[in-house]
């Protein structure tokens, strides 16, 4: 049986793949800093072996293969050359190396050390999951739903599509398959970088033939130091998509990132140029001028419905999940599903039955009539779409700083205690491009729609290295420190009136526990876990 094991095993998207390798009959290993539900429960499941901290010894080095300081060269190696075949049993046949380690990761340079054969992420899935029609979904956010949602419309739909993304699906058991009769793929297309060794963004792996591009935000300022630099990530994954391709792209894409192309002789509706002459590009989003656009947008506590109008034909959507930006989703995946040929009532029927994604708006419990939300937005434009989201439902009014209002309705209004008016709680932690300095105005007004701002300590990240450029004082350590916790409140209560940083856990929960009140929601943003918060506030006892 072959061995295959993953550094850094406890994000979704690893997670999944391991699974997947798994039931290809391989056997599976896996380490991380730490592990915690819902990943851990779901490896434990699928039998998948894992554990914490990067122990070589547990792919194949001895005590004696790992060199000791205070050991001659010459004893370890003949150390080295006596215990070598103990360990070869347990030796990976391959091992994946996730971003997470770093230069100086044990398991990392044992791998290296021993020559065993190594792969980044995206390189296993272009190895292994790439098909002849490879639909990429990307973009700065929406790639993941994006993905999800046309993984499913084509499962639906009998294309039996191979797929992977990083979230988890409330409706598909994996995050990762492989059907080997398929000729469609549905791919996520990251552009964070591909490896440690490799700075290129994953989605050049996947070579897409039809790309469905979401969104284009300059985000990830640790690895695209330029807003022009993010763009042109995104110009070249463009270029990639051949002629006889197809891109659906959103209204909102920048026109300096879609005109990166010839432009051809049809005037495209929107900031969008078409591409080149023979390419085809679709848009959609919530203007008249868009290929597809969508109206009559209405939301309830229950479920989201909406038009999609293309060529005068109306097709009513009806969804049981909130979140009003997730109507820019599905009208995105509704048109790639439909111009790749898929009949408009079969999309209509699966989307009818799309439960949403884990951590995206997911309502885990409440306290005391409180409701307690948990969403990856990690970002202060993703924090942003979410609290307008939850104003519009909590409070029954526009979302502040909104323009043309989109949400028509919004039924069964929520009784408010003692006359008093619901307010929302938003827990923030950024990732770690949106910790850089170079960051710091995306958080101007991004959080108008929560009443209170909650920093926790945040998850400690490595110093950013400098150029020589950057580094304007001769005499100064070429070392940005990222944006920690306190400094993260002060940045957002220059435009926030109510900002609060908690650095203990127990102290943070307990403070929500005594301020809330019925009717009430608290929203727990960002990529990282909360070290159990949510949990801890879900199963309190009062």
């Amino acid at each position: 049986m072959k061995h295959i094991h993953f550094i850094g095993i406890c994000g979704v998207g690893m997670s999944a793949l391991a699974i997947l390798w798994k039931k290809k009959g391989w056997k599976v290993t896996g380490s991380d800093v730490g592990f915690y539900p819902p990943i851990s429960t779901h490896l434990r499941k699928h039998g998948v072996e894992y554990y914490p901290g990067w122990h070589p010894e547990r792919i194949g080095a001895s005590q004696s293969l790992i060199h000791n300081p205070g050991q001659s060269e010459q004893s370890h190696l003949i150390a080295r050359d006596l215990s070598a075949t103990l360990q070869d049993d347990n030796k990976p046949d391959l091992v994946v190396v996730g971003n997470v380690a770093g230069s100086e990761n044990p398991e990392w340079k044992f791998v290296q050390e021993a020559k065993i054969p190594y792969v980044s992420y995206p390189e296993l899935i272009s190895q292994n999951l790439v098909k002849e029609n490879s639909i990429v979904c990307a973009g700065t956010y929406g790639k993941t739903s994006s993905a999800i949602l046309l993984s499913w419309i084509l499962q639906r739909a009998d294309f039996k599509p191979a797929y992977m993304f990083g979230g988890l699906s409330l409706n598909m058991e994996e995050s990762a398959d492989d059907p080997t009769e398929s000729e469609w793929s549905v791919l996520e297309g990251d552009e964070y970088k591909t490896a440690r060794w490799d700075n290129k963004a994953k989605f050049f792996s996947y070579k897409p033939t039809h790309l469905l591009l979401t969104s284009v935000k300059w985000d990830h300022a640790d690895i695209y130091a330029t807003e022009e630099s993010y763009f042109e990530a995104f110009r070249k994954l463009i270029a990639m998509v051949p002629k006889d391709g197809l891109i659906v792209a959103s209204e909102d894409v920048p026109s300096s990132v879609a005109n990166r192309r010839e432009k051809a002789s049809y005037t495209a509706p929107t900031s969008l140029a078409p591409i080149r002459g023979n390419d085809k590009m679709i848009t959609y989003g919530k203007s008249e001028k868009s290929d597809y656009h969508y109206t009559n947008l209405k939301q309830t506590k229950k479920y989201l419905s909406f038009d999609i109008i293309h060529k005068q034909k109306n097709y009513h959507i009806e969804a049981p999940i909130i979140g009003e930006y997730m109507a820019d989703n599905i009208c995105g995946a509704f048109a790639m599903a439909n111009e790749i040929g898929i009949e408009s009532d079969k999309i209509i029927k699966a989307l009818n039955k799309f439960k949403g994604i884990k951590r995206r708006l997911e309502k885990r419990g409440e306290i005391n009539g409180t409701d307690i939300f948990d969403d990856i937005a990690h970002s202060p434009f993703k924090a942003q779409a979410v609290l307008e989201t939850l104003r519009l439902l909590y409070c029954h009014c526009e979302a502040k700083g909104r323009s043309n209002p989109s949400v028509e309705e919004i039924t069964q209004p929520l009784s408010m205690a003692h006359n008093e008016k619901p307010r929302i709680f938003a827990i923030f932690e950024p990732n770690t491009g949106n910790r850089q300095r170079i960051a710091i105005s995306n958080y101007d007004n991004a959080f108008t729609n929560a009443d209170e701002v909650i920093i926790p300590r945040l998850t400690k990240i490595k110093t950013k290295k400098l150029s020589s450029q950057a580094n304007s004082m001769p005499n100064a350590e070429a070392v940005e420190t990222p944006i920690e916790s306190e400094e993260l409140a002060k940045i957002i209560s220059h435009t926030h009136n109510n900002v609060k940083y908690f650095e203990d856990d127990k102290k943070l929960v307990d403070y929500i526990k005594e301020k809330t009140r019925p009717c009430d929601a608290v929203v727990f943003l960002g990529s990282h876990g909360f070290r159990g918060m949510i949990d801890d506030l879900v199963n309190a006892k009062f």
